[in-house]
């Protein structure tokens, strides 16, 4: 399989292409940050418990790692493969530094739907990847965490195994883990309260408010979908629309977030959520909203139907989920684009702090996690605008840039090796 493959990598490719040329930033060091740093597959053999071994295609990739050791999460998805993989790691690389933390950008995944496992086969899969890609992580090399399809025991799990490996404990492996292993409050919302915050300083920048008369859709119901919807609905805003895998559902007054929760904790989907109406996912993006939130996976608004969309604000939840031609449709019919690498980067924030409590065995309150949250994409929107401004491009363009320009610094402060 070639790195190229996938549109996401294809999409990524040309965003880091267009930022280098139109912030005259060095064409030397966008070559080099055109390929991973390092890429490794691996086959995970396991046994189901039918008795038959079954195995699964793996991967963990480093894009780059001038900034400090590589950050990602591992994904358990049916459609993760090798060019997915860079793609995301490369991604990774430039939300790490435009948000400014001392990371690099890494990302991992398995070929697999966890719906079709077991727990006793999840927790082999998982201790069986961990072991072999063990000898490419670590708290100072590349510390994974949680992503599509996988969560806090999964990141337990992987703990453990490489701890087993070791011989002592090594809680700085990983991040999303549970509190009582050494994970930070505030990690598992982080993604979704980091979409919230994003929004309201975009709605500030408009000159909107965030009340009873804003309209929200969200594409993806889940670990960023959720925690955003929470904490919108929280101040007031009508959540009208969610959807998921199963399709979605419509209430104009505004759905019972926290009802709506429930009903997805027992029966998987949002599909049958009683006191609404289903509507097709499409018939969601095109909603005449003031809010839409898509927080799923990559490429759902493409060239297609970016013409649809009619929301104000779009806040990219998940990573790539607007084409680089939706981009340039949603943009031209006034929607204000939340680009995904800051947008979601509340994450990747939190498990930096997670990382670094872990590294001093001091523990921080969440009030003081979510301010310093705050603070730190109040400061990456506000250099996305300022970059805008400056480049007269829009908010996607310019969180590239600045996430170029940091990158191309240190780039060149630490040179090229062998000189």
């Amino acid at each position: 399989m070639s790195l190229f493959d996938s549109p996401l990598f294809k999409d990524s490719f040309d965003q880091l292409e267009m930022a280098g040329s139109v912030g005259g930033l060095d064409p030397n060091i966008i070559e080099r940050l055109k390929y991973p740093k390092r890429a490794l597959q691996v086959a995970v053999p396991i046994r189901l418990d039918d008795g038959q071994v079954k195995t699964f295609m793996g991967y963990r990739v480093q894009h780059n790692m001038t900034l400090g050791p590589g950050k990602g999460g591992i994904r358990y998805h049916p459609g993760v493969d090798l060019s997915e993989t860079a793609a995301l790691a490369m991604l990774m690389t430039f939300k790490c530094a435009l948000v400014g933390l001392p990371l690099g950008g890494a990302k991992g995944g398995i070929q697999v739907d966890p719906n079709d496992l077991s727990r006793q086969e999840l927790q082999s899969l998982t201790r069986r990847f961990a072991t072999e890609i063990s000898m490419v992580v670590g708290p100072s090399i590349d510390i994974p965490a949680p992503d599509i399809g996988t969560n806090g025991q999964t990141m337990a799990w992987f703990m453990d195994t490489y701890s087993q490996l070791k011989g002592y404990t090594v809680p700085g492996v990983v991040t999303g883990k549970p509190i009582g292993i050494g994970g930070s409050l505030g990690r598992a919302e982080s993604t979704g309260k980091g979409v919230a915050y994003c929004v309201n300083f975009a709605a500030q920048k408009l000159g909107m408010t965030i009340d009873s008369k804003t309209s929200v859709a969200i594409h993806g119901f889940g670990k960023v979908g959720i925690p955003a919807a929470e904490d919108l609905s929280a101040q007031g805003a009508r959540v009208v629309a969610v959807g998921d895998v199963s399709g979605a559902i419509y209430n104009e007054n505004g759905l019972d977030i926290a009802a709506a929760k429930q009903y997805v904790r027992e029966n998987g989907v949002v599909a049958g959520f009683p006191g609404a109406t289903a509507i097709s996912n499409e018939d969601l993006f095109g909603l005449d909203v003031d809010v839409l939130i898509p927080a799923a996976i990559d490429g759902v608004i493409t060239e297609a139907n970016a013409g649809n969309v009619k929301a104000k604000i779009i806040a990219e939840g998940a990573n790539g989920p607007l084409t680089k031609e939706a981009i340039d449709i949603v943009s031209a019919n006034g929607s204000f684009l939340i680009p995904d690498i800051l947008c979601n980067a509340g994450g990747v924030i939190v498990s930096y702090f997670e990382w670094v409590q872990g590294l001093q065995n001091f523990f921080w309150g969440l009030d003081e996690i979510n301010k310093k949250l705050h603070d730190i994409l109040a400061q990456s929107f506000k250099t996305c605008v300022d970059t805008a401004d400056e480049f007269k491009v829009d908010m996607k363009k310019a969180a590239f840039i600045a996430a170029l320009k940091r990158i191309d610094r240190a780039m060149r402060l630490r040179g090229l090796f062998p000189s």
